[in-house]
């Protein structure tokens, strides 16, 4: 049973690896299962679960292929149940999906650093801006937080989706998004009361 004065604890969780992420290759939406590595990754994942003395009440988890089997091997293992969330899909990187990130990194290379250091002021070509991507992540996070307050609730969402939601929840910056790219199959707690407005720049 949910508690109004309580803070939900968000266990944002990053599902494992597909053959795009341990090839250095930017998945965004594409649907790509987990390989041996992402395996490897969500059973890892299941112990340290096992081992914490946070109990999952619920699991939500983006629409694609690794997070959705990462999400539902989680779900066997602990019990807990498992609900898909179309508004937590992945960004959309248009063009980019399926290339290379060294590629982008030689043939593109000030749209690299910009995407690097100002990823707010890029938009992927064909894609969605990092704006479009915060404004249904909080509308879910909003719903979520409303429905679960005092809760432990899992969030099974991809790179660079997790960055996002963590700047949304803790308003940390996003920092190097190619980096969050390698981050797979690993997780962390935050303990939110309520979604708060960003404070203003400058």
């Amino acid at each position: 049973m949910s508690s109004p004065s309580l803070p939900t604890n968000i266990v944002l969780i990053r599902p494992g690896a597909s053959r795009y992420e341990s090839e250095g290759r930017i998945r965004g939406t594409l649907d790509i299962p987990l390989d041996q590595t992402g395996l490897e990754e969500t059973a890892r994942l299941i112990r340290e679960l096992e081992a914490t003395e946070l109990r999952l009440d619920t699991l939500y988890h983006g629409p694609c292929r690794p997070a959705s089997e990462t999400a539902e091997a989680v779900g066997r293992a602990l019990g807990v149940p498992v609900r898909q969330v179309p508004g937590l899909r992945n960004l959309n990187y248009g063009l980019w999906q399926g290339m290379l990130i060294e590629e982008i990194r030689t043939r593109q290379p000030k749209i690299y650093r910009q995407w690097q250091e100002l990823p707010e002021c890029v938009c992927p070509p064909e894609g969605e801006t990092i704006a479009d991507a915060e404004e249904r992540l909080t509308r879910e996070l909003q719903k979520i937080l409303r429905r679960h307050r005092g809760d432990t609730v899992g969030l099974v969402v991809a790179e660079p989706i997790a960055a996002i939601i963590k700047r949304i929840l803790t308003h940390c910056p996003l920092g190097d998004l190619w980096k969050a790219e390698a981050g797979h199959g690993r997780m962390e707690c935050i303990r939110v009361n309520a979604l708060e407005p960003a404070p203003a720049s400058g």
